[in-house]
């Protein structure tokens, strides 16, 4: 990011068990047609998604538009229900428990959404937005929720007085500060955040990413954080997985995925990004073509049909998502039967 801020803790990778879990996470939208509404087929959005999330660490989650992040990140929160797979959070099976033990569970995992024009009640002034969560959950008094608000509203960089005021009267970068104070409200340990920045002008983006680390090292809290921005990414992850049409296809610490990509799509996601000097030569062909349809994948790896390094074999099998030894980083995992060629 442009702006100058505090140094970023290195997360909390170093803890044994991890905080959440995702188990062979599957989400899966039947398509229905004909005179009886029967089911033609599916759209896979997300297709056996597993992986590990250390408490205090910012994973973050990118891919194309289509690839299944943002519908990962609502399964995972239970918005969206699983077709299979598991979510554990401190053990506990979110997919599999009981609606009172996930209303429960509601304040330790929250979402900061993608529009901060349509996620806010444009009906309820924004003292009452943020208070909601509290009356839901009927934590303290009236009193006391009014003073929650007021600290909430101070530690986003809202003035006091804005809780009177309505959605409509703030720009894009205080509503989303509103819709972190939500998130914030019942303390939680999780965050999702749904490309909470892709909405608003780049140095308002700035702000809410340095508000957002600033909050995670005053609170402890751990984020998964779902983005296309590779440079927003790099700057707030820990760790970053890329997704390929429902499936994790890399993941690592976020210094090897930038410095040592691997999986093809990774390298021409890299590839990509908009170079500022125009002096600097591509090394790598920029990525080509539309991602398939997730009615209808190809067979094998996915990405074949656009991959420069496909052979035969990568249309058959799809290859698991397993260690990679080419680098130093013992959290490398890729799913590429070409790893260790390119």
């Amino acid at each position: 990011m442009s702006e100058a801020s505090p140094t970023k803790g290195s997360g909390g990778s170093g803890a044994t068990a991890p905080i959440l879990r995702v188990d062979d996470l599957k989400k899966f939208y039947p398509i229905r047609g004909g005179v009886f509404s029967t089911k033609q087929g599916d759209v896979k959005a997300v297709q056996g998604v597993s992986f590990d999330l250390q408490a205090g660490e910012t994973l973050g989650l990118v891919g194309e538009s289509g690839c299944g992040k943002s519908t990962l990140g609502r399964t995972v929160m239970r918005l969206e229900e699983p077709t299979g797979g598991r979510v554990l959070y401190r053990g506990k099976d979110l997919v599999n428990c009981s609606k009172s033990e996930l209303f429960a569970l509601r304040g330790d995992l929250q979402m900061i959404f993608q529009d901060p024009y349509s996620s806010l009640n444009p009906r309820l002034p924004v003292g009452e937005i943020i208070r909601e969560p509290l009356d839901v959950h009927k934590v303290g008094t009236p009193a006391e929720r009014e003073k929650k608000v007021r600290d909430l509203c101070q530690a986003v960089g809202l003035k006091e007085e804005v809780i009177n005021r309505y959605p409509h009267e703030f720009s894009g970068g205080q509503r989303q500060r509103v819709g972190i104070a939500r998130a914030l409200a019942l303390d939680p340990d999780i965050i999702i955040a749904d490309e909470p920045v892709s909405a608003l002008d780049v140095s308002v983006q700035a702000q809410v990413i340095n508000l957002m680390v600033h909050l995670q090292r005053q609170l402890g809290l751990t984020y998964l954080f779902i983005s296309h921005d590779l440079s927003v990414v790099e700057y707030i992850s820990d760790s970053v997985a890329i997704m390929y049409l429902g499936r994790i296809v890399e993941k690592a610490k976020k210094e090897t995925i930038f410095s040592r990509p691997t999986h093809p799509y990774t390298r021409a996601l890299l590839e990509s990004v908009p170079q500022p000097d125009p002096r600097r030569r591509r090394t790598h062909v920029p990525i080509q073509g539309e991602i398939p349809s997730p009615v209808n994948p190809p067979s094998g790896c996915a990405f074949h049909p656009r991959c420069p390094f496909a052979i035969e074999a990568c249309k058959k099998d799809i290859p698991p998502l397993e260690p990679f030894s080419g680098t130093d980083d013992s959290t490398h995992l890729v799913a590429c039967i070409r790893k260790n060629e390119i």
